[in-house]
């Protein structure tokens, strides 16, 4: 889709029918649900609603958020609440792991809110937190979702240090967007990191982007061509989708052949997975992306 089709496009008015979910079912994913509630375990896959929550549960992933539920940033994508952060709490690595032997999960990715708020970015409890799913769950592989710890690559080497299978960190827009999308992040220090990631020794890198905010196919392309030369080995990409009325709009919805055409474009990129679709989340088929 060109620049001048974009800028033609009107802002949409209903969700089309590939965004349209049928509820999770299914045997494993029923009995990880009645653990989740029996033990208030807290995982990104219910209190995000995410779409794919049933299939993920069924092949064994999900996804938990640690360093508190209140962010020092104020995306104009996220649904997590923006403000002044509690406490860290530093019994919760063995609370995380334990969620994860009680679930049974064979593939656990973990992400958290940004804390600029701390010295050390929160990088310690990152550090922590592997340590104790790796001492409690030994079988289970491992992807961090991180920030950006604002580049500094002392918190960084905390992540290489306890060498997670796949260490992602999301570009989340086009480089003009970014100003708009990601308030106080820079397109180039994420990149940055996922270069500086790299080079230290880490197996498998990872990001994603979002669609749908406004921006052009040349745009997303250059992304994708900045993420290979930082070497990064798998894209994600889905369709963005608006948490509430203030935050930013949907500007288009991208069709699913145009999902396909970038999915095409990455293959031939060089990237080792190209998950692309408009239901595509930053932790879908994680447990593919270690291969």
């Amino acid at each position: 889709m060109s620049s001048e089709t974009l800028t033609s496009v009107q802002p949409p008015k209903g969700k089309p029918k590939w965004l349209r979910v049928k509820l999770p079912t299914g045997k494993k994913y029923t009995q990880l649900r009645g653990l989740v509630d029996k033990y208030n375990l807290h995982t990104i896959c219910t209190s995000g609603s995410c779409p794919n929550m049933g299939e993920c549960w069924g092949e064994g992933t999900a996804t938990f958020m640690i360093l508190g539920n209140i962010c020092t940033r104020s995306c104009g994508f996220c649904g997590v609440m923006t403000g002044r952060p509690e406490q860290v709490d530093w019994a919760e690595p063995e609370k995380v792991a334990r969620s994860i032997k009680i679930m049974g999960i064979k593939h656990a990715v973990i992400t958290s809110v940004d804390r600029d708020d701390l010295k050390d970015m929160g990088s310690i409890i990152w550090a922590e937190t592997v340590k104790a799913i790796r001492r409690m769950n030994p079988e289970t592989t491992l992807e961090t979702l991180i920030p950006d710890f604002q580049g500094i690559n002392t918190h960084l080497d905390r992540i290489v240090a306890v060498a997670p299978e796949v260490v992602s960190h999301n570009m989340e827009t086009v480089k003009r967007l970014t100003r708009e999308v990601r308030i106080q992040a820079k397109y180039e220090r994420s990149l940055e990191v996922l270069r500086y990631l790299k080079e230290q020794g880490v197996n498998r890198t990872k990001s994603g982007i979002m669609l749908g905010l406004g921006e052009f196919e040349e745009e997303v392309i250059q992304t994708m061509q900045d993420l290979r030369e930082a070497n990064v080995d798998v894209v994600t990409i889905g369709q963005y989708l608006q948490p509430s009325k203030r935050h930013l709009p949907v500007k288009e919805f991208i069709t699913p052949e145009q999902f396909e055409k970038y999915r095409e474009i990455g293959l031939e990129m060089g990237f080792r997975h190209v998950e692309s679709g408009a239901l595509v989340r930053s932790s879908y088929k994680a447990h593919k992306h270690i291969l």
